[in-house]
């Protein structure tokens, strides 16, 4: 009897370290998918190919940049990659440093740093570098889709102008 509980626990052992390595090994391929995809948009974007860019959002995705209302349409997402990409002097890439899979390998998360470079008003080239956080889900014909996404600046905010409702603060 003892020895068959001593099998039946080594069983069960070698089955769940088993069950943990494929687990493991799936959560690495879907982190390296998602890694080389982040690494093909932010080359699509680099290119300013705005059909591209804009081919890695699902069609439900919401994108939040930086000092500007939210994009929650398709229209409305092609519309600011146009307005940045096509914009004097654009120039911006990317580059993943984590990604973080859900359990049930559905969801996933990437973030990163990012470079950007454009055109101030008076033809000056203004150079931006921050953060970002896409958050992708899987697709029911088993691709990837970025569902959110948000980025912001590194840099402070210029202090050339007052703060909104400062006067009225004194």
């Amino acid at each position: 009897m003892k020895t068959k509980l001593s099998f039946l626990s080594g069983c069960i052992a070698l089955l769940s370290f088993a069950f943990v390595c494929l687990a493991s090994a799936a959560d690495t391929k879907i982190e390296q998918t998602l890694r080389d995809l982040d690494a093909q948009w932010s080359a699509a974007a680099g290119a300013k190919d705005v059909d591209k860019t804009v081919s890695y959002y699902a069609a439900d995705a919401i994108v939040m940049p930086p000092n500007a209302s939210s994009a929650k349409t398709k229209e409305a997402i092609r519309s600011a990659w146009k307005e940045m990409l096509t914009s004097p002097g654009a120039a911006i890439s990317w580059k993943a440093t984590k990604v973080e899979v859900a359990k049930a390998g559905d969801f996933a998360y990437v973030s990163g740093t990012y470079e950007e470079t454009m055109t101030d008003a008076s033809g000056k080239p203004v150079k931006d570098r921050g953060k970002y956080v896409e958050l992708f889900k899987k697709q029911a014909n088993g691709t990837w889709k970025v569902i959110v996404d948000i980025w912001n600046s590194d840099l402070p905010v210029p202090t050339s102008s007052p703060a909104p409702g400062a006067a009225e603060r004194k």
